[in-house]
């Protein structure tokens, strides 16, 4: 099986929107600069 068939149907996670604002960081964040790193995604809402 080729790479190509073993990831059929997937798709790349679009980048960041420009004009975000960020919490603890010095500068914007992207996609490329997460890349090989263990990412901890937290939602939540004020209910």
């Amino acid at each position: 099986m080729t790479q190509q068939q073993r990831f059929a149907g997937e798709v790349n996670a679009p980048d960041f929107a420009p004009g975000l604002q960020w919490f603890n960081t010095e500068h914007p964040v992207s996609l490329r600069d997460l890349r090989g790193k263990i990412v901890v995604l937290d939602f939540w809402t004020y209910c």
